[in-house]
């Protein structure tokens, strides 16, 4: 008992343990002080027993052996001496060698990060470093009175007795995480290491254990994983979460017949707009605050009555993929109709007006739905089902929704085809330039052409109706409208050398959204010109009133770009769209066309004759030139004549052709001086 508490004092009291070796020293080097005087005396006897003389020298010969014997003695008494220390000064070396080596240990122990313990049999601390202190806010008393295992968590107790009894018995510990109670009561994460200490028997009986405290760093791990698998934005599941869960899904179909589950694919209306025009920062609100409102619509207990599975959770997962595009895992479901049912709800729940920043915002969301019934192997192939239904809800019309079916399948399918051989045909060369004269209802002569791109594939000539729609969504859109844009002015340079005329002939083109919306647009018509050497002015730049109006702020700063290279600009489908006439006059217009929906029914019905009437005399009042599209009779023809439209383009006078047909078109009319002449001309053409 005196012999564990002197080992307590010693390690517990640092200072104490320099006392105590230097007090053994002092008695040590006390004995050896007597041991050596001692056999100095010894040693000074025999000598002089040797060398001074008290017997006759008669008995010289017995008294010679002994000296010489007594003198061996006294050198082997003295080597014996000097030997002797010798190894107390190299002991005293080692011991102070010792010292400084538990000192340099104690520094080591009282200001290292982990704690380290000594711990007995028992489990009880012998030994406790400041670092406890530090990290888990117990004072040496509270340490010392308390066992360590009672500080542990009760789930984590049997696994650290286990790993203490497994030290114990192998001599060799293992790395153990386990939680360990603060003073506080919160709960720290220990990495924690034994290793066995062995008394003088070779049997274990004491264990040091450090600890490392690794809470920091879990809950940094916790938080990597958790964006791992969810939306920084929202905090809401991300796709590979939502994937693993749809996965998840089809397994349990696999194993429950009667499970089924949908998945519904939601996407806002016009996102971009709103992120454009109000700014990132409240198009990021308003996508947490429908993540927001999704998540408390899908938490109503009315959604839909499911049956009971106790192997998946019962939970509808919402997701956000990314952008404005949210999904929806419904599980359990008992009917299609259930999916159309939440579908709708969210929708409605989406409908009321949300407020951020000072703006109140109304959205509509178009939803995709995919059901599990569905040939699918794979989730993905469930999600793209989805994906496609949205898309189909959006060109039916927007914040509606649409149910996946096989033929929308084909027809993605024929899509993507589309696309790829949009792709191949650019590299390859396949786009044609065609050109449809524009003609002056006045001297019936061409004045000007509109370049149109059409798709020359293997099988045959296509027009832009099948395939404009898809560039123009994939930004294919945009190279071909380069290569058009090309070699229309290369073309037009060659028929003013073959062809020339005064005024001379123009070439209108027609600039998509995608193109309108780039901010290079008017550098790039730039270098065109430049490059094929066409004076600007003979090329016109035709923009849908749409377009146009859409953000007139930046309509009219790209407006004034474009006028600035010297081209003309013309509102094309003029009538259609949502013209603000105070804008159109602010605007540096040369033209308006007026759109062929309203040309094809003005000889048939009188509204659209008056429509025409009135955007004629709206554009003479500005001072913009008129032409009229779609002309197919010689009545819209005549009728056009008496309202005074300047030009008109048409099937009546010319389908588009490439430019070797204009070429033969420009000699032949070359030279008439009225329309009706031309109108002979092409119906004779035509005819053959």
């Amino acid at each position: 008992m005196k012999q564990q508490e002197s080992l307590e004092v010693d390690l517990n009291s640092p200072d104490a343990v320099p006392i105590q070796k230097w007090q053994i020293e002092g008695r040590e080097w006390w004995l050896w002080g007597l041991a050596v005087l001692v056999t100095l005396v010894l040693t000074l006897g025999i000598v002089s027993l040797t060398f001074f003389q008290l017997h006759p020298q008669t008995e010289g010969s017995y008294w010679t052996n002994l000296k010489e014997w007594v003198r061996g003695l006294a050198c082997v008494v003295l080597l014996f001496d000097i030997y002797t220390l010798y190894q107390h000064l190299q002991l005293q070396r080692m011991r102070r060698q010792l010292a400084e080596r538990d000192q340099l240990f104690q520094l080591i122990t009282e200001n290292a990060a982990d704690m380290i313990a000594v711990v007995d049999s028992t489990g009880r601390r012998i030994y406790n470093s400041p670092a406890y202190q530090h990290i888990l806010g117990y004072s040496k008393d509270e340490l010392r009175t308390t066992s360590s295992i009672e500080q542990i968590h009760p789930d984590d107790r049997q696994r650290v007795l286990e790993a203490a009894h497994k030290a114990r018995a192998t001599g060799q510990g293992q790395r153990l995480e386990y939680r360990i109670r603060h003073k506080d009561g919160s709960w720290r994460i220990l990495e924690s290491t034994a290793s066995a200490v062995q008394n003088e028997k070779g049997e274990i009986e004491k264990l040091v254990i450090v600890n490392r405290d690794i809470s920091e760093r879990k809950r940094a791990e916790e938080m990597l994983a958790h964006s791992a698998f969810h939306d920084g934005l929202t905090n809401l599941p991300n796709r590979a979460l939502f994937l693993d869960r749809l996965q998840r899904a089809f397994a349990l179909s696999k194993r429950h017949p009667d499970y089924k589950f949908a998945v519904l694919f939601i996407d806002i209306d016009e996102f971009k707009v709103f992120n454009d025009s109000l700014g990132h920062t409240v198009g990021d609100a308003l996508l947490v605050q429908i993540g927001k409102r999704l998540t408390a619509s899908l938490r109503e207990v009315d959604t839909i009555s499911r049956p009971q599975v106790s192997e998946f959770p019962k939970d509808d997962t919402l997701a956000r993929l990314g952008g404005d595009e949210y999904t929806v895992l419904l599980e359990d479901i008992r009917d299609p109709s259930d999916a159309i049912r939440v579908a709708e709800r969210l929708q409605s729940r989406l409908a009321a007006p949300f407020v951020g920043d000072g703006y109140e915002i109304v959205a509509t969301a178009s939803v995709g739905i995919a059901l599990s019934t569905a040939v699918c192997a794979h989730g993905e192939d469930l999600l793209r089902d989805a994906n496609i239904a949205m898309y189909r809800a959006k060109r039916a019309g927007k914040a509606r929704c649409e149910v996946f079916d096989t033929a929308m399948h084909a027809s993605a399918v024929r899509r993507l085809q589309l696309e790829t051989d949009l792709r191949k045909g650019l590299e390859l060369g396949e786009f044609r330039t065609h050109y449809q004269p524009i003609i002056s209802l006045q001297t019936g002569r061409i004045t000007g052409f509109e370049a149109l791109t059409r798709w020359q594939r293997p099988e045959g000539l296509l027009s832009p109706g099948e395939f404009i729609a898809v560039a123009h969504e994939t930004g294919l859109i945009l190279p071909m409208n380069r290569l058009l844009l090309r070699e229309a002015c290369e073309q037009l340079r060659s028929w003013h050398s073959q062809f020339p005329a005064e005024p001379s002939l123009t070439m209108s083109v027609n600039i998509t959204s995608k193109e309108f919306a780039h901010p290079n647009l008017a550098k790039g018509i730039g270098q065109t010109l430049e490059q094929t050497g066409l004076d600007a002015k003979n090329l016109q730049l035709e923009i849908t009133e749409t377009i146009a109006m859409g953000d007139p702020e930046r309509a009219a700063s790209v407006f004034s770009e474009l006028k600035a290279l010297g081209v003309r600009l013309s509102v094309d489908d003029f009538g259609t769209g949502y013209s603000s006439l105070s804008r159109l006059q602010q605007f540096p217009v040369d033209s308006l066309k007026i759109d062929r929906a309203f040309i094809s029914h003005m000889d048939s019905d009188a509204e659209s004759h008056k429509i025409v009437q009135i955007i004629i005399m709206l554009a003479q009042n500005l001072g913009l030139v008129t032409v009229a599209e779609g002309t197919e009779t010689e009545e819209q023809i005549n009728q056009l004549k008496e309202l005074n439209c300047g030009y008109a383009q048409g099937y009546y006078f010319s389908k588009p052709a490439d430019h070797e047909a204009i070429s033969d078109l420009l000699l032949k009319v070359n030279g008439f001086g009225a329309t009706s002449s031309l109108i002979r001309m092409h119906k004779a053409s035509a005819g053959a």
